[in-house]
């Protein structure tokens, strides 16, 4: 914002300049006027802007032309005054006035020219008839601050969210939502149809099926400048985010947000909602995906394009290669988990603070308890998991992540290698709850893993059967980063439909498995007819959900249930006894209602001691057969 703002009057004589200027200050009209009034500052608490204003008279009798060209160049305002009853002095703005102004600025950063029709009391006629003409023939002529294509770029993304249903009309619904929006009231019906009737006379297609279009928008905005009710589109400006060099304010883009140590961010339920409607208002087609086209009309209210052709490679697309509804929310998940900041602008962008009336977009964000917390209470109100996949090269990590979003070892092979993604989010149920599974596939240098490739929570090491080289470098991650940790890992033995060959390591994959208590090596393949089978990533999003469970099942026959939890399975069995006993004592109860009350409960309580006993040994014995 300028610190201040100097705003210079010239005109030919006797058209009331210094009138003007000294009925400001006194707040009358004066009898006797100077030929000219001294230069007049107004402090920045009157002003609507708080910014201090000078306002600079011109007088062809007292200064010269030097001093005229002067003060143009150092003026940020020029009003050139008229009188509306004088047609000469009409004329001179266009013969004298403009032509001056313009020689004496620079073209890339001429300043506003406004023009004031002065002694409209002495005529019963309008002068904008005249005018108009000659402020839509020069550019120059605008009373916006900066240059009109910004205006009308910012305009434009205003419309466009403002277009709930994107069918390039607003209708009376959504304009009165930005009416409400905007100047915090609706417009009455009669309001509505002077509105569109004013743009119907003036535009042939500023008006379709009832409703307006940009073109009809836009006209608006320029009558409002034009008839000098330039703070309208101001106001509308400023209500979305917009600063004084029309760029959308960094406050506003960046809401603050604080996010403490060992917390993860996640979108609300609010936020999924808004984003549902963002996607049902681009695919026009319904077929619940969208294609380049639609994703391109989504993003017309960005400066850039957010998303490039790896994002097509992270989430999962259809048959066409069409980023699918789970796949945009996938990647609008993966987004704010990675890079909350890059979120807050994107929403900011939609206008998601205007349009679900929220304070800033910072509403949109959960960020999650401390993960210390969940391990000792042993539970999780999470639903974003991240994965970390490390292995040797060409052990089939990228494979792993592709073959998440259902993808085959053929169709990966039609991935171009700059397309690529290191990522890949997807949703997995674990026990009826849907959750998100972020895979990240790191970089194979033992030597060197950073604090991001180590901070997950779950690690799956990845090797390749076929290759007896391969397992070693999964055993020497483990045990230099991860023996220690509370992180729970995975053995992958990738590429399983190959012949196994003997790893070269003192230890077996299996041994190895064993001797540092973690399930055996899981099969893998993604050299598949259909899609590749996803119960593995079930499986590792449950252990990222339980990373305090303790893995016991040591079995190689893969077809035992994945017991990474006997507390839970315990939990569970011990809620079937009761619920059995309880149904078990309300029988008995209803049946035998004449027995003593001490009787009952003495026997339903030896009962259930029994009960509970015998049940228990059955799940060990259970336990014992796997």
């Amino acid at each position: 914002m300028r610190k201040d703002v100097r705003i210079l009057l010239v005109g030919e004589p006797k058209v009331g300049k210094t009138s003007l200027i000294m009925s400001l200050v006194s707040e009358e009209f004066p009898d006797d006027v100077p030929l000219r009034a001294e230069e007049i500052t107004i402090p920045a608490d009157v002003t609507p802007e708080r910014v201090p204003t000078h306002i600079v008279d011109y007088s062809e009798a007292e200064q010269s032309d030097e001093q005229l060209y002067q003060e143009i160049s150092k003026a940020n305002v020029i009003c050139i005054v008229y009188s509306v009853n004088n047609k000469k002095s009409i004329e001179k703005v266009t013969s004298h006035w403009i032509p001056l102004i313009n020689d004496r600025t620079d073209k890339d950063s001429r300043v506003p020219l406004i023009l004031v029709g002065n002694k409209s009391d002495l005529v019963e006629h309008s002068s904008m008839e005249t005018i108009l003409p000659i402020m839509n023939q020069y550019s120059d002529i605008e009373t916006c601050v900066e240059m009109k294509p910004s205006c009308i770029k910012s305009l434009t993304r205003i419309f466009k969210v403002s277009d709930l249903d994107n069918d390039g009309i607003l209708n009376d619904k959504e304009l009165n939502f930005f009416q409400r929006t905007c100047f915090n009231m609706p417009l009455a019906p009669q309001a509505l149809e002077d509105v569109k009737n004013v743009v119907r006379k003036n535009m042939t297609d500023g008006v379709k099926d009832n409703g307006l279009t940009l073109k009809g928008f836009l006209f608006l905005h320029t009558l409002f400048i034009q008839r000098g009710r330039h703070e309208t589109t101001w106001t509308v400006l400023r209500r979305f985010g917009y600063d004084d060099d029309l760029e959308l304010h960094q406050e506003y883009l960046f809401p603050l947000l604080k996010i403490p140590a060992d917390c993860t961010t996640e979108l609300n339920h609010n936020a999924y909602l808004f984003l549902q409607s963002v996607f049902d208002k681009h695919d026009k087609d319904r077929d619940c995906a969208l294609s380049p086209e639609e994703v391109k009309d989504l993003f017309k209210v960005f400066p850039y394009m957010p998303w490039g052709p790896d994002v097509n490679n992270t989430v999962c697309t259809n048959d066409q290669g069409w980023i699918t509804y789970q796949g945009y929310l996938s990647q609008w998940t993966l987004t704010t988990y990675l890079d909350v900041q890059r979120c807050l602008e994107y929403l900011g962008y939609l206008g998601y603070s205007i349009i679900c009336e929220q304070e800033s977009q910072a509403a949109a964000i959960t960020v999650t308890r401390n993960k210390r917390i969940d391990l000792q209470k042993k539970q999780t109100q999470r639903s974003v998991f991240r994965c970390n996949i490390l292995g040797a090269r060409g052990s089939g990590k990228t494979s792993f992540l592709q073959a998440f979003l259902g993808r085959n070892l053929l169709k990966q092979r039609k991935i171009k290698e700059d397309h690529k993604s290191f990522y890949s989010i997807n949703t997995t149920y674990v026990y009826g709850q849907e959750k998100y599974l972020l895979l990240h596939e790191v970089m194979p240098d033992f030597d060197f893993l950073s604090e991001e490739d180590l901070a997950c929570d779950v690690v799956c090491l990845v090797y390749d059967v076929n290759n007896p080289r391969s397992f070693e470098y999964c055993a020497k991650v483990y045990k230099q980063y991860f023996m220690d940790s509370k992180t729970p890992c995975m053995m992958i033995a990738s590429k399983s439909d190959l012949h196994e060959a003997r790893q070269h390591y003192s230890l077996t994959p299996l041994d190895f498995c064993r001797k540092n208590k973690l399930h055996p090596p899981q099969p893998w393949t993604c050299n598949t007819v259909d899609a590749p089978n996803k119960d593995l990533y079930t499986k590792l999003t449950t252990m990222a959900m339980y990373p305090h469970a303790k893995l016991r099942c040591m079995c190689t026959c893969n077809r035992c249930t994945f017991c990474i939890c006997q507390n839970i399975l315990r939990s569970q069995l011990l809620t079937n006894i009761k619920a059995k006993f309880y149904s078990v004592v309300l029988n008995r109860h209803m049946a035998q209602a004449d027995l003593k009350s001490s009787t009952f409960w003495l026997r339903a309580s030896v009962g259930a001691t029994v009960f509970a006993v015998l049940g228990f040994a059955m799940y060990r014995a259970i336990l014992k057969q796997r």
